[in-house]
């Protein structure tokens, strides 16, 4: 089995379940004796909002890559980012990185190709909704990517960093995440819709939302656990 280098903390009621579906799944592969090796280094999710909101993307590099070879240097062969907004500069750190890096992005750009989506709804942080680097491998690969309304944009942000983050999850707030879904489905015709930020499933999942739910946390799991197994 490979080592696995996990950069968590954005937030921590998204690093628990990583840490949890990473082991138990292997563990589901391998035999109940088995569990994998591991290392976790937890950064400040705050930290990291504010250099995006500050676009201080080289300070944010630095700030991730200490995280990365504090990893490496723990003897993990392949590392992955525990959050989607982080991503935004995960092509510097792939370029900086002395070990692999397994993009929360393309892996479910790939499940949306598996599942012939074409055109897709998201849902994230102000900086993931709005960014073009979570989009771009999806339009590359002509999935079309809608994005809510610029005051929906704005709600969304505030629930998620002042509530989800924290793990408060509200009835009023999963009504509103419906709301959106629910236009998103009848005004632009998406198929699907991506919980871009790893705090999302606390609060969306298939059985509460009108289009099926791309969980980008789980479909980064299983792309791990795979990459584990991969010897």
């Amino acid at each position: 089995m490979k080592k696995l280098g996990l950069v968590g903390g954005m937030g921590p009621e998204s690093t628990i379940p990583y840490y949890h579906d990473i082991v138990y799944g292997v563990q589901e592969a391998l035999g109940k004796s088995i569990f994998p090796e591991l290392s976790i280094e937890s950064v400040n999710v705050f930290n990291v909002l504010k250099l995006c909101d500050e676009k201080k993307y080289d300070e944010l590099t630095e700030y991730l890559m200490t995280a990365i070879n504090n990893l490496a240097k723990s003897g993990a062969e392949f590392a992955a980012l525990s959050a989607n907004t982080p991503h935004i500069v995960f092509d510097r750190l792939k370029e900086q990185s002395p070990i692999p890096l397994i993009s929360i992005i393309e892996a479910t750009c790939e499940e949306a190709k598996h599942r012939e989506l074409k055109k897709i709804g998201l849902l994230g942080t102000i900086f993931t909704m709005t960014g073009e680097f979570f989009k771009v491998p999806f339009v590359k690969n002509g999935i079309q990517v809608v994005i809510p309304t610029e005051s929906e944009i704005r709600l969304i942000n505030e629930k998620i960093s002042t509530e989800l983050e924290l793990g408060v999850v509200k009835e009023e707030t999963l009504s509103l995440f419906q709301n959106v879904i629910n236009r998103m489905k009848n005004e632009e015709g998406i198929e699907a819709i991506v919980l871009g930020c790893t705090e999302l499933p606390l609060l969306l999942n298939d059985k509460v939302s009108s289009v099926p739910c791309l969980d980008t946390m789980q479909i980064h799991i299983n792309a791990i656990v795979k990459t584990i197994l991969d010897c």
